[in-house]
């Protein structure tokens, strides 16, 4: 029996204190259009596909749709920040009781935007959905994205482009930024009630504070971890776009790594490298620790005794990511019940795999299929006697067969402007069983020659 698809909304983050949102409708646009709808998302949520609530022309029933205040630091630099083009509507409560946010992004101006127009261009909105749905099937922590809608409105950026807006589904848009928001411009007692409805929402097995801050940093470890196992660059790790839930958020300058090299960089105003690939679990730490900071009146009288406190636990990050990230590398290489110099057998096959420029998904790829590449011939020996057996089969279930791959998302974007949209659906179509090993997968899994170089940009 079919449910029925309805919204049914809860507004928890809007009974917080004031000072942590601003009220706030999306502004309704001309010619809304679905573009894409996520059907299956639809069904997990339980709610329909309403046009008209998506474009933000209509809002449902019981919703108090808000702007969400919050800074971060950007580079480094500390900010004032916030939802400048995105509207929450409320919590999805679905069938099975879970709670989700519903947040319409490029939905119009709000008193956090800085002098941007609110609004958001299609290619980019796309592209958060493709990416945060291949990630999702990539079995990544993740927002993930239920809807694409035309405005029917032009947005002006380097040129004129057609306007959208996305519906992105999340555990809760709650950021590193949002405490340190509420650490800086508000009160002790405002972070206390920030960080008790936080617990109480994501963390409810947390008893104390540290333990909620151990949590959170455990959740960051193993999310890194599952980033790198798979080449994916974030590209603009800022503590607004760390949610406190360990989701992947904010897709805007983010790609997959094609040739290894762990210096790599997309993000076009990433000049310094701060967010390059090998830097990612290190900017984790940095991001958390600017959390640690906000919770210090939570977790001892003591100023002192509290840093000390704090220090301890962010410094925990670094084993708990590197377990995490040496797990999933034996279990890509099919190697069961780890021994002293495995570690230096993945160190030996990374170096090879920069040294000769190889494609960093491909080579475990030909791996998983007994297929080796010339470069690696005397490592593949060493390797062999350790791989189990049994576990070769496992593989594939570690080494997706095929990634988005930049030239092909660029493919779809550039279709999609055009009103074409079958170059996407075969894509998200290919992408949606990524260890599947198919056929159809084949001519999706080679990268783009001379595809160094290749620059994201920020979804504006």
């Amino acid at each position: 029996m079919m449910q029925l698809q309805q919204w049914n909304f809860d507004n928890s983050y809007a009974r917080l204190p004031g000072h942590f949102y601003t009220m706030q409708a999306p502004i309704p646009v001309a010619a809304p259009k679905m573009v894409i709808f996520n059907d299956a998302l639809a069904q997990l949520l339980g709610v329909p596909q309403d046009l008209q609530i998506l474009a933000g022309n209509s809002i449902p029933l019981d919703t108090q749709p808000l702007a969400q205040a919050y800074m971060g630091h950007q580079f480094g630099q500390p900010n004032m920040l916030g939802d400048g083009r995105a509207i929450l509507l409320g919590e999805q409560t679905t069938p099975s009781g879970q709670r989700f946010d519903i947040q319409l992004k490029g939905s119009g101006r709000t008193p956090y935007s800085r002098g941007g127009d609110g609004r958001a261009a299609l290619g980019p909105m796309l592209r958060e959905y493709i990416i945060s749905e291949a990630m999702y099937w990539l079995g990544i922590p993740t927002t993930r994205s239920l809807a694409v809608v035309a405005t029917g409105e032009s947005v002006l950026r380097e040129r004129e482009l057609p306007g959208a807006i996305l519906t992105r589904v999340a555990a809760s848009h709650i950021r590193v930024g949002t405490f340190e928001y509420t650490a800086r411009f508000g009160s002790a007692e405002d972070v206390r009630i920030l960080a008790d409805y936080t617990i109480a929402r994501h963390f409810p097995k947390a008893e104390t504070y540290l333990g909620f801050l151990q949590e959170a940093i455990e959740r960051q470890a193993s999310l890194i971890a599952k980033w790198q196992l798979v080449g994916f660059v974030h590209g603009v790790m800022n503590t607004d776009n760390m949610t406190i839930s360990g989701e992947t958020i904010d897709y805007g300058p983010c790609a997959f790594m094609d040739t290894y090299n762990p210096n790599t960089v997309f993000s076009s105003i990433d000049r310094e490298g701060r967010y390059a690939y090998k830097k990612q679990p290190q900017m984790a730490v940095w991001n958390l620790a600017r959390f640690a900071e906000t919770l210090l009146p939570l977790l001892h009288d003591d100023e002192k005794t509290a840093v000390s406190i704090a220090t301890d636990a962010v410094n925990n990050f670094m084993p708990q990511f590197h377990s995490h990230w040496l797990a999933g590398m034996l279990a890509k290489l099919g190697i069961t019940g780890e021994e002293p110099d495995d570690e230096q057998l993945i160190t030996d096959l990374l170096l090879l795999m920069q040294e000769f420029e190889l494609d960093y998904t491909n080579t475990f790829r030909e791996l998983t299929l007994g297929e080796v590449n010339p470069a690696l011939h005397d490592w593949r020996n060493r390797w062999l006697t350790r791989q189990d057996k049994k576990a070769a089969d496992a593989m594939r279930t570690h080494n997706p067969a095929v990634i988005p791959r930049n030239h092909r998302v660029e493919e779809a974007l550039q279709a999609a402007e055009n009103s074409d949209l079958s170059i996407m659906h075969n894509l998200l179509r290919v992408l949606k069983d990524p260890h599947a090993y198919s056929a159809e997968q084949e001519e999706y899994a080679n990268p783009l020659e001379n595809s160094c170089g290749y620059k994201t940009f920020c979804g504006t």
